[in-house]
């Protein structure tokens, strides 16, 4: 038994604008109930495809760490970090109130 095609309407639209909390207007309705038609078409090809022997994947591509392991290094002392700092306050940088 073969279903059939999803369509959406601007009713749709409209419903899942407002659940999104965005106000659209006529020409978006019109232009995201069609971008959203298209993409339920899409869907509904793939849906069609035979991945019977397919095994499932969570990558296209296969996965390898690129993190370097850790190694002890020298920094910069306190003098050298604070020296391009316009404002300095206890060596630390100083930076306007964000917060009151």
């Amino acid at each position: 038994m073969e279903k059939k095609e999803k369509k959406i309407n601007r009713e749709e639209v409209r419903y899942i604008a407002h659940l999104a909390r965005l106000n659209l207007t006529e020409e978006e309705e019109e232009k995201f109930t069609r971008q959203l038609g298209e993409i339920l078409a899409y869907v509904e090809k793939l849906r069609k495809l035979d991945t019977r022997n397919v095994p499932p994947t969570s990558h296209v591509l296969p996965v390898k760490n690129v993190f370097r392991e850790d190694e002890k290094k020298s920094s910069l002392s306190p003098e050298e970090a604070l020296s391009n700092a316009p404002q300095r306050k206890y060596g630390q940088f100083r930076v306007p109130k964000v917060i009151e």
